[in-house]
C-alpha cells in the first residue's frame, strides 16, 4: 500500500488540477465577451479551441496507432504524462504574453496548446492509474482519481471566479492565476519523474484492428460527441444564462456559485451512480451509503458556498435534487444502460424547464444537469467499447476523438442566439437555443436504451 500510495497521490493531484482547469474555460466566456466586446459564438471560441485540440490530437495519435502502434505504449506511460504536462504548462504559460498583447486570438491559441497537453493526459493518466498497484483495485483507484477531478470542476468556478472577476484590471485578470497554474504543472512534472511509476509491457501492433466495424461503437462515438458538448455548453452559459433579467438577473460574482453547484452535481451525480452500479452489495446497504455520500457532498457544497454572496439557506433544493438523483439510479437497477437511459431522460426534461421556465425553475433546472451528466461519460464509454475485443485500443482512442463535441456543441449553440437575438427577443433566443443540449440528450435516451445493445454480425 504504502509503495502505490506516493504514486497514486501525484496521479489524483494531476486528476483534480486537469478538471480545475478545463472548467475555469467557463469562467473565461463571460469574462472574454465583456473584455473583448463579443458575440456569444465569439466568445464560445474558448471552447471550440479548448476542445477542438483534443479531436487534433487524438486524430493524430489514431493515424500514428494505425500505422506504428500505441505511441504511449511505445514511448512509456511515464514519458506520456511528462510529454503532456509539459504542453499543458506551456500552454499556461503562454496566457502572459497574451494578456501583454491584449490579443483574443493568442488566448485561443495559448488555449489550443493547454488542449493539446490534456489529450496526451486524457490518454495516458487512466490507464498509468490502473497500473500503479494490485489489478483488483485498479477500479477503485480509477474512480478516487475521477473523484479528485470533480472535487477540480467544483472549486474551479468558486476559486477562478475570484481570481479573474474580483480584478480591477481586467485585461491582466488571467495572467498570475495561469502563471501559477503552469508552476504547479511543471511541479508535478517533477514529482512524476521523481516517482517509482511502474510501467506495463511494449505495446504491440495488432494486424486488422477495425474498430469502426462494431456498430455500438459508432453510435457510442456520436454519444460521445453529444454528451461532452451538451455538457461543456450548458456549463459554460450558465453564469450569462443567469445574467438574463427573465431568469434572475444575477451578476457574474453570484452566478458562479451556482455553475459551482453545477459541476458539484456531477461529482455528486458521480459518486452516488458508482454505489447504484454495485450489484454486489445489497439493496438496502446500498441506499443507505447512497444517502450517506449525497449527504457528505451536500455539506461540502454548503461549506464551499457558505463565504460567498449566496445564503446558504437559498440552496436548499440542491438537497431535494440529491434526492431525486438517488431515486433515479435505484429504478435503474444496476444495468448501465437503462440508467444512462434514465438519466439522460431526466436531462431532457430538466432542458424543458430551461427553455421555457423563468426565474427559480429556470435556475434549478440548469443547475440540476449537472447531476445526470454525472455518470454518462463512463457509462458511454463502457458500452461502446463492451465486446470490442482486439479492438479495444483503437475504439478507445476514437471515443477519446469525439470529445469534439465540447468545442462545436457550445459553438453553434452560441450562434445560435447570435442569429435569433434581437433587441427584443435576446432573453427568448437564449431560452430557444437550449433546444440544440435538449436533443444531445435525446440522442442519449435513445444510445442508452437501444443504441448500445447493438452488435455487428461479423
Amino acid at each position: 500500500m504504502r509503495r502505490t500510495s506516493g504514486p497514486l497521490a501525484v496521479l489524483t493531484s494531476l486528476f483534480f488540477l486537469w478538471g480545475f482547469i478545463t472548467v475555469l474555460n467557463d469562467v473565461l466566456v463571460p469574462h472574454w465577451k465583456a473584455l473583448f466586446n463579443l458575440t456569444y459564438a465569439q466568445s464560445l471560441l474558448v471552447q471550440f479551441c479548448f476542445f477542438g485540440a483534443y479531436f487534433v490530437g487524438s486524430l493524430v495519435y489514431y493515424l500514428i496507432s494505425v500505422s506504428s502502434g500505441d505511441p504511449i505504449g511505445r514511448i512509456g506511460y511515464k514519458r506520456g504524462l511528462l510529454l503532456g504536462l509539459g504542453l499543458s504548462a506551456l500552454g499556461c504559460a503562454l496566457f502572459a504574453p497574451a494578456s501583454l498583447m491584449h490579443s483574443y486570438a493568442a488566448h485561443l491559441g495559448a488555449l489550443f496548446v493547454l488542449g493539446l497537453g490534456f489529450t496526451v493526459l486524457q490518454i495516458a493518466a487512466n490507464p498509468f492509474v490502473a497500473i500503479i498497484g494490485p489489478a483488483e483495485g485498479a477500479s477503485s483507484r480509477l474512480n478516487l482519481a475521477q473523484g479528485f477531478n470533480s472535487l477540480g470542476t467544483t472549486l474551479a468556478p468558486l476559486i477562478g471566479g475570484w481570481l479573474i472577476f474580483g480584478q480591477a484590471d481586467a485585461a491582466s485578470a488571467v495572467r498570475l492565476p495561469y502563471l501559477g497554474l503552469a508552476l504547479v504543472l511543471v511541479l508535478i512534472a517533477v514529482l512524476v519523474q521523481l516517482s517509482p511509476l511502474p510501467e506495463p509491457p511494449k505495446a504491440e501492433r495488432i494486424a486488422g484492428s477495425n474498430a469502426l466495424r462494431h456498430p455500438q461503437l459508432r453510435w457510442g462515438m456520436v454519444a460521445i460527441f453529444c454528451y461532452v458538448g451538451a455538457e461543456v455548453a450548458v456549463g459554460s452559459l450558465i453564469i450569462s444564462f443567469l445574467n438574463l433579467d427573465g431568469v434572475m438577473g444575477l451578476s457574474e460574482e453570484v452566478a458562479k456559485h451556482y455553475l459551482s453547484l453545477y459541476w458539484g452535481g456531477a461529482m455528486a451525480g458521480r459518486f452516488i451512480g458508482a454505489v447504484a452500479l454495485n450489484q454486489a452489495m445489497p439493496p438496502v446497504k446500498r441506499l443507505g451509503m447512497m444517502l450517506a455520500i449525497g449527504a457528505a457532498i451536500f455539506a461540502l457544497l454548503m461549506v464551499l458556498n457558505a463565504t460567498g454572496p449566496v445564503s446558504v439557506a437559498a440552496l436548499w433544493p440542491m438537497a431535494l435534487l440529491i434526492v431525486a438523483n438517488i431515486a433515479v439510479a435505484m429504478l435503474a437497477k444496476g444495468s448501465p444502460g437503462r440508467t444512462m437511459g434514465l438519466f439522460a431522460s431526466v436531462a431532457v426534461l430538466l432542458l424543458v424547464g430551461v427553455v421555457a421556465g423563468q426565474g427559480p425553475v429556470a435556475l434549478w433546472s440548469i443547475v440540476a444537469i449537472g447531476l445526470s451528466n454525472s455518470i454518462l461519460w463512463s457509462n458511454i464509454f463502457t458500452l461502446s467499447i463492451d465486446g470490442l475485443g482486439h479492438d479495444t485500443a483503437q475504439g478507445s482512442s476514437l471515443l477519446v476523438m469525439m470529445i469534439l463535441g465540447g468545442a462545436l456543441v457550445p459553438w453553434v449553440q452560441a450562434s445560435i442566439i447570435d442569429l435569433l437575438s434581437t433587441d427584443k427577443l435576446n432573453e427568448q433566443a437564449f431560452h430557444l437555443s437550449f433546444l440544440l443540449p435538449l436533443a444531445c440528450y435525446a440522442y442519449l435516451v435513445w444510445y442508452g436504451l437501444r443504441g448500445s445493445t447493438l452488435r455487428s454480425n461479423v
